[in-house]
């Protein structure tokens, strides 16, 4: 258990020291901009959606590594699928890092935050651009989300 640990905090670190998607796409549609009072961590996520798919997104921002990593595999993770499906993965992420649920393969990579339950703390700063993207897909232009 001990080299899947050291995998995952390996993933983390790259994602947290060479985030991808990091920037806003030129002809981004939707944004939001999200802040985590708590730990400082604040983030803005930038997306264009095409006939209801996530064509390009992005995001600005600084915060902990967990928080910028999270943001990193969101993108990566969330481009190119359909709307609804990307608020379905949210769901499905949000429910293993809080513990509520057990990390199912369709996770992929997001897989390497079930860590993140053992510090209940840290579950803010995982989903804080999670909850920021879903904002900017519900509310098109300038919607604002904050985690307390």
């Amino acid at each position: 258990m001990s080299e899947l640990r050291e995998l995952y905090q390996t993933m983390i670190l790259d994602h947290y020291k060479r985030p991808r998607n990091r920037g806003r796409p030129g002809a981004a549609d939707r944004s939001a901009a999200g802040d985590n009072p708590l730990c400082g961590d604040r983030v803005a996520v930038f997306a264009r959606v095409e006939g209801g798919v996530v064509a390009e997104v992005g995001f600005e921002g600084s915060g902990c590594a967990i928080s910028t990593a999270s943001a990193s595999l969101m993108t990566e993770s969330v481009k190119g699928r359909r709307v609804e499906e990307v608020a379905e993965l949210f769901d499905r992420f949000h429910q293993v890092v809080t513990g509520a649920s057990e990390p199912a393969s369709d996770l992929g990579k997001l897989a390497v935050f079930v860590g993140v339950r053992e510090f209940p703390l840290r579950v803010k700063c995982a989903t804080l651009a999670w909850h920021t993207l879903r904002a900017a897909l519900e509310g098109g232009a300038d919607a604002a989300v904050s985690t307390e």
